[in-house]
């Protein structure tokens, strides 16, 4: 994956940008765009302290929001162009809600939430 861009949130975060798109055969490439946001897990999220501390344990002190849109089977001469308007869609539709404050902290809690419901999906790391 090559990084391209990093794009400052006025949340605080950062988006960052990659391409992982690679060919396939000589005239034929997989397009991927791929978004990843690092969110800092924060005391200030939660209600009780132990509930953010059990999601530290779970998932570290960061948590990664990741935005994917791929296409396979894309002739070589328009890779460029899709992955410009995956980029384009990216800005248009997911960037603002990424932008906005309540964000991080809605996350982090979804995170949480998923820890609640299935248990047996996330093992606690010491």
């Amino acid at each position: 994956m090559n990084l391209r861009e990093e794009i400052p949130l006025p949340n605080g975060l950062t988006a960052e940008i990659w391409d992982a798109s690679r060919m396939i055969a000589a005239d034929t490439a997989s397009v991927v765009l791929v978004v990843r946001v690092p969110v800092p897990v924060k005391r200030d999220y939660f209600e009780e302290a132990a509930d953010c501390e059990r999601t530290k344990r779970v998932f570290g002190p960061e948590i990664v929001f990741e935005y994917r849109n791929e296409r396979t089977f894309v002739p070589a001469g328009e890779r460029e162009a899709l992955f410009g308007e995956f980029l384009a869609g990216f800005r248009k539709d997911v960037l603002p809600y990424l932008s906005k404050g309540h964000f991080p902290r809605r996350f982090i809690l979804s995170k949480h939430r998923e820890i609640v419901k299935e248990p047996w999906r996330y093992p606690e790391r010491d």
